[in-house]
């Protein structure tokens, strides 16, 4: 699964979210990046309990880190996160930027970068949040061959973030936040078939 990468993005709802999807992913997963809109005084442990929680191992993101299979990345709350493509890997790198959508990290600035690094090697997962911030760079990454899952609003806590990516046309499935895992996992295993 060289070059395969997850990239998830969530906001209201999406801590509870995020862990409920870790932990039913497999260790020999892929490599994931995660913006959650947290302030950066949070994301240090919120990355901690995740790591806890899941089989993965789960830390808070530091540029020029080389993406690794069976490791979470979740984004600080200070930076927007990006990965770029270095051989047959990822490297993550941290941005000084301003916010976008409102939001530093944003989701958008992640997806974005995925789009373009990792065209149709990624699954891309957008959780339950308020506002729009993703939809754009989800686009971008079903654009360029990704696979992309929305939360479904029953599931949700805030149907927005999942709603404006269905909106753009840029979900392949929407799925009950209990099946996200699932979803994950069988579409790496068809891409391996």
């Amino acid at each position: 699964m060289a070059g395969k990468l997850i990239a998830i993005g969530a906001s209201t709802g999406g801590t509870e979210a995020i862990r409920e999807v870790l932990e039913a992913l497999p260790a020999d997963i892929p490599g994931v990046v995660i913006v959650q809109h947290m302030p950066e005084s949070f994301t240090p442990s919120f990355a901690k309990r995740l790591d806890s929680a899941s089989r993965l191992t789960v830390v808070e993101a530091r540029g020029g880190a080389r993406v690794q299979p069976g490791h979470a990345y979740l984004a600080p709350g200070h930076s927007p996160m990006l990965v770029r493509r270095e051989g047959t890997g990822y490297v993550i790198e941290l941005s000084k930027a301003e916010p976008v959508n409102r939001h530093r990290p944003a989701v958008d600035v992640l997806f974005s970068s995925v789009a373009a690094h990792a065209g149709a090697n990624v699954i891309g997962v957008i959780l339950t949040g308020m506002g729009k911030d993703g939809a754009q760079g989800m686009l971008e990454m079903r654009q360029r061959g990704a696979w992309n899952i929305g939360q479904d609003e029953a599931t949700c806590v805030v149907y927005g973030m999942p709603r404006e990516a269905a909106r753009v046309g840029a979900l392949d499935e929407v799925v009950p936040l209990g099946e996200v895992a699932a979803r994950v996992v069988a579409r790496l295993r068809a891409a391996r078939a």
